[in-house]
């Protein structure tokens, strides 16, 4: 799968943009703040409907604009040249739209996953260092990309907890005896309703993990020159039997979800907050023996987060569809060693976007790829650059 034109109206620091793309590399050169990232973070948010730099659309929307469009035409594959037109129309105040095609979908969320992405980029390195909800949003959008619906299990159990919390809030402070009625039945209705969606979204965090790791692990003994062996351990709020390579177990999952809720309530009560539940879990990446969080490098915890990325990239590129690529500034953060594995690892997918401030910080392995197209960047326009022409800095 790949974008072969990319359109941008209102979108960022683009007034409008029409940037003609294709299977292979591309690689957006320009000096920062000039707009080669609102490029490629377009293309992200066109698949997944969020963006790896803000938590709310409203910054997508162009100063004094009163919304922006995404427009992208995405062919099947080099192979397949079966054709959708996809555009989100980002409203500031209002509800987002999108259309397949130029027909309008009832919801928005409909549009996220047909558009497949993996995006590199700095704030990565925040999955390795950063907190437990770093590493959670991480796994809960691999989860989404692999399987859309799942989207609406995340929302539905953020709703669900939501009122859960807001219930025992209102609890608090008060005693096991004190508890009862209508606070004790609406209570354990909360309870029904986190454990079995809680379940179905812990189920396919521990699937896709136990999928990814293997992948993850090889990719970082690729790019690592020394002390190569990465893993991961999932860690619950709840006591997990032990998998043994078996998928999750649904219905054993909210079993013990709705155990250790019983066995937490006096401290629930007490809090006034949610105790169990996915919400609460983190993944301890390791290298070697050590947990990476505290214990890795810089270069180790750059190489790990770009080895997690990899192995994302082949977990959904085995589900069927090869998706885009994008390395967003990441260059610059590496040593000259790991620079080259990467570019070798990533330079036979099917679409390969690649920004940086300075060409020289990429590999020949991606700047002389077969194909290679090559933009300049600055203030908001964008343009073809010749070859041997280098990017003029504003």
């Amino acid at each position: 799968m790949f974008v072969d034109h990319l359109s941008l109206s209102g979108f960022r620091s683009y007034e409008s943009a029409e940037v003609p793309l294709g299977p292979g590399v591309t690689i957006f050169v320009g000096s920062n703040g000039q707009g080669k990232t609102n490029l490629v973070e377009a293309v992200e948010y066109l698949a997944t409907l969020s963006s790896h730099r803000v938590s709310t659309d409203l910054p997508l929307v162009r100063s004094g604009e009163s919304q922006a469009i995404v427009r992208a035409r995405v062919q099947a594959s080099a192979d397949d040249e079966r054709r959708l037109l996809l555009e989100i129309e980002v409203n500031a105040g209002r509800a987002n739209r999108a259309r397949i095609n130029k027909a309008p979908l009832p919801r928005t969320s409909e549009l996220a996953g047909v558009l497949r992405c993996v995006l590199f980029s700095p704030e990565d390195l925040a999955i390795v260092k950063g907190e437990p909800s770093d590493r959670r949003a991480f796994l809960d959008a691999l989860v989404v990309s692999r399987w859309p619906r799942m989207a609406g299990v995340r929302s539905d159990y953020d709703k669900v907890l939501k009122q859960r919390n807001s219930l025992l809030k209102a609890m608090s402070g008060r005693s096991l005896r004190d508890v009862g009625g209508d606070a004790e039945s609406t209570l354990e209705v909360w309870n029904e309703q986190l454990a079995g969606i809680g379940a179905e979204l812990l189920a396919a965090r521990l699937d896709t993990l136990a999928d990814l790791m293997p992948r993850a692990s090889r990719a970082y003994a690729t790019i690592a020159p020394v002390r190569n062996e990465a893993g991961a351990d999932y860690r619950s709020s709840l006591a997990l039997p032990a998998s043994e390579g078996q998928r999750a177990d649904r219905a054993v999952l909210r079993e013990l979800m709705v155990e250790a809720m019983a066995e937490r309530r006096r401290d629930e009560l007490a809090r006034g907050v949610s105790l169990v539940g996915p919400h609460r879990d983190d993944v301890l990446f390791s290298i070697g023996t050590l947990p990476a969080k505290g214990y890795a490098s810089h270069g180790e915890s750059w190489s790990l987060a770009l080895a997690l990325r990899l192995g994302q990239f082949d977990l959904l590129r085995d589900d069927g569809i090869s998706p885009v690529l994008v390395l967003d500034d990441v260059f610059a953060e590496l040593d000259v060693t790991r620079r080259q594995r990467l570019a070798d690892a990533v330079v036979d997918a099917e679409q390969v976007l690649v920004t940086a401030a300075v060409e020289e910080d990429i590999p020949d392995t991606l700047t002389h790829a077969s194909g290679v197209r090559r933009y300049g960047v600055r203030d908001g326009s964008v343009a073809p650059l010749v070859t041997g022409e280098v990017a003029v800095d504003a």
